[in-house]
This record gives C-alpha cells, sequence and structure tokens, in this order.
C-alpha cells in the first residue's frame, strides 16, 4: 500500500474516533499492524496527526474559546474556566513525563494490550451508561474544581493504548455527576492542552527523525483528522443526547473481541 494511502486511512480513523469513547491511539496501532507498517516512524505519525482532530475542536468552539481567552483579566468565570482545564490537566502531565517511554516502547507495541483494554472497557463504558448518578453539573464550562481533578486522573487511564482518552474522561464526568452532554463537551475541550502537550513532547523527542517525506505524510494525515474531526464532533453530542453511549461500547467489545480472537486462536 502506498504511503500516502496510508497516512489518509489513518487520518481518516484518528478524526473518526479521536473524540468518541472508543480509543482512537488502539484504532490507530490495531490499523497499523493490520496494514504492515513496521517502521517507528508511524508511531511519530500517529501521534502528530492528533493535532488535526483537535484543531477541529477549536474551530467549532472558537467563539467559547475565544471569549473566555479574552475574558481572562476582568472575569472570574473565564478564569475559573481555564483553571478547571489546567488542573484537570496536570495528572496527564506528570504520569506521561515519567511514562513517556514504557509506554511507547512497550504498551504501544502489544496488540494484546490494546484489544483486552478495548473489551474491559466497552463493559466498562455500558455499565456507566446505565447506572450512571444522577447529574448534578450540566454545564461543562462550570464544573467544579474537585470534579476537574477527579476527570484528569481518569484521564490518566488512557496512557494505556486502547482504553480511550475521550471514553476515561467522560466516563470520569459522569461517575462525577455531570451529564452526558457536559461530560463529552469537558472531554473535548480537555483534549485541547492534552493532546497540544503530547504533539509538542512527541516533535521534540522525534525532531531530528522526521524529514522532508514524512512532513508531507503528516500533513496529508494532519487534514484528513481535522476534516474527519469536524464532521464527528458535529453530530456526537445530539447522537450521545439521544442514544447514550452503549453503541461505542458494543463496538469497542466487537474490536476488541476479533482482535484476541486473531491473536490467540491458530491459524
Amino acid at each position: 500500500m502506498a504511503d500516502w494511502l496510508s497516512a489518509i486511512i489513518l487520518g481518516l480513523i484518528e478524526g473518526l474516533t479521536e473524540f468518541i469513547p472508543v480509543s482512537s491511539t488502539g484504532h490507530l496501532l490495531l490499523a497499523k499492524t493490520a496494514m504492515g507498517l513496521t517502521d517507528p516512524a508511524w508511531d511519530t505519525f500517529i501521534v502528530l496527526i492528533q493535532l488535526g482532530a483537535i484543531l477541529a475542536v477549536v474551530a467549532l468552539y472558537f467563539q467559547r474559546l475565544w471569549g473566555v481567552l479574552t475574558g481572562l483579566p476582568t472575569k472570574p468565570e473565564a478564569r475559573r474556566f481555564a483553571l478547571s482545564i489546567l488542573i484537570a490537566f496536570l495528572p496527564a502531565v506528570v504520569l506521561g513525563l515519567l511514562l513517556h517511554d514504557f509506554i511507547k516502547e512497550v504498551l504501544f507495541e502489544s496488540p494484546a494490550v490494546i484489544c483486552w483494554s478495548l473489551l474491559i472497557g466497552g463493559v466498562a463504558l455500558l455499565v456507566v451508561d446505565r447506572w450512571t448518578p444522577t447529574p448534578r453539573h450540566g454545564d461543562a464550562m462550570n464544573y467544579p474544581l474537585l470534579t476537574s481533578l477527579g476527570i484528569g486522573v481518569f484521564q490518566c487511564l488512557a496512557m494505556v493504548p486502547g482504553v480511550s482518552r475521550s471514553g476515561a474522561t467522560i466516563v470520569g464526568a459522569l461517575m462525577l455527576r455531570g451529564d452526558k452532554r457536559s461530560a463529552a463537551e469537558f472531554s473535548f475541550f480537555l483534549a485541547i492542552p492534552t493532546m497540544v502537550g503530547a504533539f509538542a513532547y512527541d516533535l521534540y523527542k522525534n525532531r531530528d527523525a522526521i524529514d522532508a517525506s514524512q512532513a508531507g505524510l503528516i500533513g496529508i494525515g494532519f487534514v484528513t483528522a481535522f476534516i474527519s474531526g469536524l464532521v464527528v464532533i458535529k453530530v456526537m453530542l445530539s447522537f450521545v443526547a439521544k442514544r447514550g453511549f452503549a453503541p461505542f461500547a458494543w463496538w469497542r467489545i466487537a474490536v476488541g473481541a476479533v482482535g484476541l480472537a486473531l491473536i490467540y486462536i491458530p491459524h
């Protein structure tokens, strides 16, 4: 398969899965393995194109985010929201710096870990979707600071490939009394610093390994992830409000089960 076609496929997978609780990284790593992309540069590609999907959040929520940014000097609610996101972001910063090499060199290379994470996470999402506590918080921009910290701790679970960053943060928000819509929106907002940080760190770590040809492939994946991410975000909130998270849970279980069958059943 041509490299440019692989870049488009991976970009589509990233954009379509980044904001739904099915694990974009897990799907990307399984797709990379299935397509025979063994060059370690593709692992860096997977991290770097995630910024394209994150820019989709910025584009769609630009007015609200710009209002927060310009209101920081004068509006207490703007400062409180910014602090809320910062508090939720910090646990991933600490653990990410400590465990980065182990995650990239060990967990990223284990399809079995990814499949088990998808399956177990799907079951957990089914349980939470059906038996969530009664919501107390309906505005993602006004979560209590302790709730934001708790969601940030949940986000750290997503350092295991296959767990899903959006899935972990949404489950955390639901368990801490957020409603489904605000849980999804808070997950979108928290994705911005989290994925920008991951992008910047991986770009710095691999700055000498990225040549002109790889930059072109990253650009293709980046644009594809941005466009497909726009589509997903636009339909995600209304879909969740009507159907909940069960469809995503069953998809995770199906993908994880098929993957484990391919790994463990003799061919």
